[in-house]
């Protein structure tokens, strides 16, 4: 049994086939939760789950992204944008920015996208949740670094994020030894 869908990747081929697919899960996600899409961020994060696996797709990401001389940089804008078409009632979404997360045995999904909200829609969901309004799915990201709500659902095995725009903005670099991954 394979525990994993998509890894090892081993090619820029297999790395978009799980692009798409976190893209797709995501989404349903974000709909399970709130009825509606978000706005997104155009971060896409792939996980690792093979240290073989991660020094590939580091190879890979140089070859697609800018490079950057930060050490703290963990989302690496792309030369050319993942633009995935509408499908169904899912809109057209470019994705800019590439992380590719290192092996961590807490994680076993594929990948995660960011949402975005207004701050003053942001607080007020925020809020809501801290006071034990249940939102299926949908619950404040347990970190003091990031400012987030994640989605989640036991069957899929993608994450979501929700955060201000500003957030999904910061986290393209690493806030604190908490996101070192």
């Amino acid at each position: 049994m394979k525990l994993y869908r998509f890894s090892p990747i081993q090619n820029q081929e297999q790395l978009m086939e799980a692009v798409k697919y976190v893209h797709f899960a995501c989404y349903k996600l974000c709909k399970q939760s709130f009825g509606r899409y978000l706005p997104n961020a155009g971060n896409m994060g792939v996980f690792c789950h093979y240290d073989d696996e991660y020094k590939n797709l580091v190879e890979i990401r140089k070859q697609i992204a800018k490079p950057s001389d930060d050490p703290n940089q963990k989302y690496f804008e792309l030369y050319d944008p993942i633009i995935i078409p509408s499908e169904n009632d899912i809109p057209r979404t470019t994705y800019t920015h590439l992380y590719i997360r290192k092996p961590d045995i807490y994680r076993a999904q594929v990948g995660d996208i960011d949402f975005y909200l207004e701050q003053s829609e942001y607080d007020a969901l925020k809020v809501e949740l801290a006071n034990g309004k249940e939102i299926p799915g949908a619950r404040i990201f347990p970190r003091n670094d990031l400012d987030m709500i994640e989605l989640y659902d036991p069957d899929v095995d993608a994450l979501g994020y929700v955060s201000t725009n500003t957030m999904s903005q910061k986290v393209r670099k690493k806030l604190s030894e908490e996101t070192n991954l």
